[in-house]
């Protein structure tokens, strides 16, 4: 549970310089630039390299080409190509305006034949007109409307029978519309217009050709293989053209990303005279190799400083965990990044995650399912939360054994305790006696846990130097006393018959220990050496932390009592098991099983969503708020991804 080890790097040298050093930096892959004024404050006298990353131009227009193109291209090692600036410009504008055209024309065959397909499905609905659709288009005294109507509105035509102009004439029709023309004198449009209108008339544009429906249909039919096959030439020339100049665009775009990635350490940079100053940080085990390139680089100078020296800098984390610890990072990473010299949690996230989720999860069967479904979603869409699900599955097949469930099949697992020496599995979580064992062991956890997150705490202040956080805060050593001897002495009375809390145990194990939290602002800074350590005024401090003391006493009671939910969940699995099975046997027959594998499924899928969310809840609320805060940064190194 620890961040790994990191130095503060600062490299000067000459500008002639410092591409070559920039490249050395970036290839390899282990340098997170930082602000140089992070570093030195004073830096009036210096001046930034340049605003704006001068490869995203040409990088973004290349990319943008090759999308519409509908290519991509991996990125490689180039190390050995170093094309200049006017090059790898003067490429993307060529490679750019060639792809362009090919892509244009192409669009341009495929708007001519979806226009084409258009006016042949447009003709076939008046096929049966026998007129030059031009003529009816040019008539001087009368007007020809090409639509359709709802079929519905063809009964309605019947209420204006009475008027001559208000006819449609079908060509066409099929189940819902029925097509065709109507005719209306030029000074009567707008009348009949609005009649058609009413009647929900769709108006559609023919193309005006000295041809009937019928010879367009013919033209258009024998237009479109020939337009198909231009769009299938245009797509050649396109595909001809991007597979003979692959190599080439590989190379070039790789080296645009690369040179635009380590454009980001050359932002940071600065330039005073003719030097430049570049700061950042690096792995401690990664010194030397660097160290070792950059001191073959001419004018070159390097400074190094473990960071740890530099906590005023707030130097990067990098995580480094186990690899069944490594899957938790993702959790660990959602609530914020570890401080450079504070405790890396995701340990202990990655093993009291998997042990709660198997406790409130207790199936062997389900939990098998959970395992697979986890492994698939990480094998086959790369989802985080699918190495997750994987420990979480195995530890419910686990527990699940323990509770002797399988699929909710809660005697299936009998004949397995019997050779142990029982008639049946141990622990039978629907029977009242144990009940209340269920519940006190799930509080008893949570106290064993959030004892535990205290520790961590008081480990955390003494790495930060912060002893008074360490000795009195209500996570400190004075917290942890306060709360497990009143936790030890409410137990041993109440469910031990042992008198504990006499009047020397109360004084010197509860309330000296809660004075202490109370004061624990005015003696941190004491301890810490603070000179202004006492308050304005100590009346007034009295009073404000007797409300606040209120609030701490809470904290207490309901960071123990939301581990309730372990034991309600146990409870809650097999109670809506039972529920499955009554409604399947009352079912009966074959409809027995399909109620059973249905309700399994349900009970799964509902159960492991709530079970993920309400564990994340406890490792967030209950314990990460007794020892981590989380604000750090991550640490970011320019780095290539090659495929």
């Amino acid at each position: 549970m620890a961040v790994s080890s990191t130095q503060a790097v600062n490299v000067i040298g000459l500008m002639e310089y410092i591409d070559e050093t920039i490249t050395v930096l970036g290839e390899s892959g282990v340098f997170h630039p930082d602000e140089v004024n992070n570093f030195y404050p004073d830096v009036q006298d210096f001046t930034h390299l340049q605003s704006k990353n001068s490869y995203a131009e040409p990088l973004t227009n290349l990319k943008a080409a090759l999308n519409q193109a509908k290519r991509s291209y991996p990125v490689c090692d180039v190390s050995d190509f170093n094309p200049t600036f006017d090059e790898l410009e003067s490429f993307s504008k060529t490679a750019t305006a060639e792809i362009d055209a090919l892509i244009s024309g192409r669009e341009a065959s495929a708007a001519r034949l979806e226009e084409t397909k258009k006016n042949l499905s447009v003709a076939q609905h008046f096929s049966g007109l026998d007129e030059e659709i031009e003529k009816l288009l040019d008539m001087k005294y009368m007007t020809a409307r090409f639509g359709s109507l709802p079929n519905d509105s063809m009964k309605k035509l019947e209420a204006y029978k009475n008027n001559e102009y208000v006819a449609f004439a079908v060509c066409t029709e099929d189940k819902a519309r029925s097509w065709g023309v109507y005719f209306a004198p030029n000074d009567k449009l707008s009348e009949i217009d609005k009649i058609f209108e009413g009647l929900y008339f769709e108006r559609v544009e023919l193309v005006g050709e000295d041809e009937t429906p019928a010879q367009q249909i013919e033209r258009y039919q024998n237009e479109i293989p020939q337009l198909e096959q231009e769009l299938k030439e245009a797509q050649a020339r396109l595909d001809g053209y991007l597979d003979e100049n692959g190599e080439r665009i590989t190379r070039y775009l790789s080296k645009l990303e690369e040179l635009y990635l380590y454009s980001g350490i050359r932002n940071k940079a600065l330039q005073h005279n003719n030097s430049f100053i570049i700061v950042g940080w690096i792995p401690t085990e990664n010194k030397k190799q660097l160290q070792k390139r950059l001191k073959k680089i001419r004018s070159v100078e390097l400074d190094f400083s473990d960071a740890k020296n530099e906590l005023d800098k707030n130097p990067p984390s990098k995580l480094k965990n186990v690899f069944f610890a490594r899957p938790f990072e993702f959790y660990t990473q959602m609530y914020g990044v570890p401080k450079y010299n504070e405790i890396d949690p995701t340990f202990f996230v990655a093993l009291t995650y998997v042990i709660i989720f198997g406790i409130m999860f207790a199936d062997l069967g389900q939990g098998f399912c959970l395992s697979v479904a986890g492994l698939l979603m990480w094998r086959l869409r790369k989802m985080a939360i699918g190495k997750i699900l994987f420990p979480c599955g195995i530890s419910s097949m686990v527990f699940g054994t323990i509770f002797g469930s399988v699929f909710g099949f809660e005697h299936l697992l009998d004949p397995m305790f019997r050779l142990f020496g029982f008639k049946e599995k141990p622990i039978e979580v629907m029977a009242s006696e144990n009940t209340n064992i269920i519940i006190m062991g799930a509080i008893g956890l949570g106290v064993f846990l959030l004892i535990v997150a205290m520790f961590l705490n008081v480990y955390t202040s003494v790495r930060q130097k912060n002893y008074g956080r360490a000795l009195f805060s209500t996570s400190g050593i004075a917290g942890i006393v306060f709360y497990s001897s009143l936790v030890f002495g409410l137990v041993a009375e109440i469910f031990l018959g042992m008198h504990v809390m006499t009047l020397p145990y109360i004084l010197g194990l509860v309330v000296f220990p809660f004075l202490l939290v109370f004061f624990a602002e005015p003696l941190g800074d004491l301890v810490n050496g603070e000179k202004d350590w006492q308050p304005e005024s100590w009346g007034g401090y009295i009073v404000e932390n007797l409300f606040e003391s209120i609030e701490v006493l809470l904290g207490y009671v309901t960071n123990t009592m939301s581990f309730l939910r372990v034991g309600a969940f146990v409870l809650v699995h097999a109670g809506m098991m039972l529920v499955v099975f009554v409604l399947a046997e009352t079912v009966g027959g074959i409809g027995y099983w399909a109620i059973v594998v249905i309700g399994n499924a349900l009970v799964m899928v509902l159960e492991a969503l709530l079970v993920a969310i309400q564990v994340l809840r406890l490792e967030y609320y209950e314990m990460f708020s007794r020892f981590y805060t989380g604000e750090g940064r991550p640490f970011e190194p320019v780095k290539m991804n090659l495929e």
